[in-house]
């Protein structure tokens, strides 16, 4: 699960609990949905938002234990689906939230796990322990052209090559060499403090939110399109 607190301008948003994986499942994702919709309510002009998980796992993707608690293949697809759609529903929340958003990711994050920290705008990660990496084609599985998009949106050349048709475990010095991480920090209180100052400096900027957050859906306007959210004109020049 998950908790918010606030801290002046600043949310951090805590994928809970120790020596878990913290994988996706529908009721995961709802918890962090309406911690985004909280988040979103309670903003401000230069409010930012930065995400960390404690344990050895940033987020290992879905909860297969939970897909698969079925008494046949077609359930289990259709609770396949049916995380698929809430994880969709909680990427529309991350690209429209109206303010500046850093993940420090401590751990693995795979799969699906990847998917929350590359929906912010910058990622910190530990340098001497986590991976990052995509395992679908070692699963079997198609990416849907929606996450292709996002993965396209997010990363580019062969760095992205590396992530999808390879299956790379990529550490993060590499993961920096490759613009797919903003920075990199010894330890786990290293990271989640870089993030921290990361965001509380985004902060400072005293950002209008709602620009901000359309300035972001124009920069990945084919993603953004795709999922029914794109740019729309606002303000009048000054």
């Amino acid at each position: 699960m998950c908790s918010l607190e606030k801290r002046g301008n600043l949310f951090i948003l805590t994928l809970t609990g120790q020596n878990v994986e913290h994988r996706l499942n529908p009721e995961v994702l709802s918890s962090i949905i309406s911690a985004l919709s909280r988040a979103k309510a309670e903003s401000t002009r230069g409010s930012a938002l930065v995400t960390v998980s404690h344990a050895k796992f940033f987020c290992n993707g879905f909860d297969l234990d939970w897909v698969n608690a079925t008494g046949s293949k077609q359930e289990a697809q259709q609770r396949f689906d049916y995380s698929l759609d809430c994880l969709t529903q909680l990427v529309q929340a991350f690209i429209s939230l109206p303010m500046p958003t850093v993940a420090a990711v401590n751990g693995h994050a795979a799969a699906a796990g990847l998917v929350i920290p590359l929906c912010h705008d910058y990622v910190v990660m530990r340098r001497d322990r986590g991976v990052l990496y995509v395992n679908d084609l070692e699963m079997g599985l198609k990416i849907p052209e929606l996450y292709m998009a996002f993965f396209r949106a997010k990363t580019s050349g062969w760095a992205l090559r590396d992530l999808v048709l390879r299956g790379l475990k990529i550490k993060g010095e590499e993961l920096l060499k490759m613009g797919i991480v903003d920075a990199v920090y010894d330890g786990e209180e290293g990271v989640i403090n870089a993030g921290m100052k990361m965001a509380d400096d985004l902060a400072r900027r005293k950002w209008d939110g709602e620009v901000y957050a359309e300035i972001r859906k124009g920069l990945y306007s084919e993603f953004c399109g795709m999922l029914g959210i794109a740019s729309k004109a606002i303000g009048t020049p000054k």
